[in-house]
């Protein structure tokens, strides 16, 4: 089951957290730059293993001193009217943090953000969808799978797609 919370992911004591990455993993805004100041230092000194992240992409790190083990940094993509893949490449950010998370026998549960949905201007209710049709297609690999959002915006549209004529096509 999926479960919907509304809190800050970044006190949320669970084996692994999904940040909303940018593609140079340097921190930011938003709940990238929430990770990275709760994480720590430390955070930013293992991200610079990598150089970037493409879009559809992630990488996992140490959650260093979040209550998190673990930090999976997924990159979604900037919405441009969605003629450019978005909605294929948002669902490649999940599906590749899922990936990373069921490599890890000690990652048994997971909270992900709402990736893509603040400066990166998705439509809050098209991303929800895509992030729920991922999340159902991987609940069974993990004993909890959380859809942590911060706004009373996200939780609307993610209620909406847990609904039970919400999984509609993320088209």
């Amino acid at each position: 089951m999926i479960e919907l919370l509304r809190d800050d992911i970044t006190t949320l004591r669970v084996d692994a957290i999904v940040n909303a990455a940018s593609p140079a993993l340097r921190g930011g805004g938003g709940v990238d730059g929430a990770i990275h100041a709760a994480a720590g230092p430390e955070l930013l000194e293992e991200l610079h293993r990598w150089t970037h992240c493409r879009p559809g992409s992630a990488v996992i790190t140490s959650g260093h001193r979040l209550p998190a083990r673990y930090v999976i940094h997924a990159v979604g993509p900037v919405w441009h009217g969605g003629s450019q893949a978005e909605p294929a490449l948002l669902r490649g950010a999940y599906d590749t943090a899922f990936e990373l998370a069921r490599e890890r026998a000690d990652i048994r549960t997971i909270a992900f953000s709402a990736i893509s949905t603040g400066v990166y201007g998705f439509p809050k209710p098209l991303a929800a969808r895509i992030a729920v049709a991922a999340m159902r297609d991987n609940e069974h690999h993990f004993d909890r799978v959380i859809a942590c959002v911060f706004d009373e915006d996200n939780a609307a549209a993610y209620r909406a797609a847990l609904a039970p004529d919400g999984d509609l096509p993320a088209a």
